[in-house]
Formats: structure tokens, C-alpha cells, sequence
């Protein structure tokens, strides 16, 4: 079978995604910083303050973030030692354990998720207009597609 090499516009599009993705996550490392946290600790402090009750079960939080079990405990080190997070063992079953978000960091989310908006905005939205980003948005979504389904072989 011959090699299929990509077409020049669909180049383009793979080397502008390697590009943009790595410089974005750069710029929103260096803004997190200011804060003590990179990316990964805000995505975490934010999908826990968004599940109910601001908890939620640690093997699904993995699942969330794409992380193993063990990549998940390297990655709460950091928000546990700050007390943005605690873990919480199950009333009812001793072999779960939960991730919750605490007082402390919900009022440092607080305060830092405006900023962040307002990053996310001015490397990417303020420059898309509202049909690129549902390009953007649809393109995207049929990718995860069609990733979850090579991960689950």
C-alpha cells in the first residue's frame, strides 16, 4: 500500500496545531505561574469545583484529566500540599476516595479563573470570529470522536 502523504493544506493545518497548542499551553503556564500553578492544577481545581457538591470520585477525575492512577497522585501532590484540594475517603465505601475542593481553594479559584478567561480569550477567541470557532469547535469534537474510540482498542 502506498504512503497517503498529507495534502499541502492539510500539512499546514497538523504544523499550525503543533505550533499554536504548544505555545498556547507555554502562555498559559506563564500566566498560571504567578499563582503557583501550571495548567494541570488549574484544569484539576476546576473540574472539581465544577462536579457536584465540588467532589468528586478519584478514578474519574483520572479518567477526566487523561491521567492513570498514578499520574493522578504526582498530579494533586502539588494542590493537596497547598490545601486547594483534600481527599476524602468514602462514608459509605472505604475504597473510594474522593478529591474535594476546600475553602481555601475555591477562593484562589476564585480569583483566578477571571484571569484566566481572560488569557484563554486574548490567545485565541479575541482573534476567531464566531464561525471559526464553531469550525473549530466542530472539527475538534469529531477528532475527540475519534480518539476515544482508537483509546478504547
Amino acid at each position: 500500500m502506498a504512503t497517503q502523504w498529507l495534502t499541502p493544506q492539510e500539512m499546514t493545518a497538523w504544523r499550525a496545531f503543533i505550533a499554536v497548542s504548544n505555545d498556547m499551553w507555554r502562555i498559559v503556564d506563564r500566566d498560571l505561574a504567578k499563582h503557583d500553578l501550571d495548567s494541570g492544577d488549574f484544569q484539576l481545581l476546576a473540574m472539581v469545583s465544577e462536579s457536584p457538591d465540588q467532589r468528586i470520585r478519584l478514578c474519574d477525575l483520572a479518567d477526566e484529566l487523561r491521567l492513570t492512577r498514578s499520574g493522578l497522585t504526582r498530579r494533586m501532590e502539588g494542590v493537596l500540599k497547598k490545601k486547594l484540594v483534600a481527599r476524602v475517603q468514602s462514608t459509605e465505601d472505604g475504597r473510594v476516595a474522593y478529591a474535594q475542593m476546600t475553602p481555601k481553594g475555591m477562593d484562589a479559584l476564585k480569583v483566578i479563573a477571571p484571569e484566566h478567561l481572560e488569557t484563554v480569550r486574548r490567545i485565541m477567541f479575541n482573534h476567531l470570529s464566531a464561525a471559526e470557532v464553531k469550525a473549530i469547535a466542530s472539527g475538534l469534537s469529531k477528532v475527540a470522536e475519534h480518539l476515544e474510540s482508537e483509546l478504547s482498542d
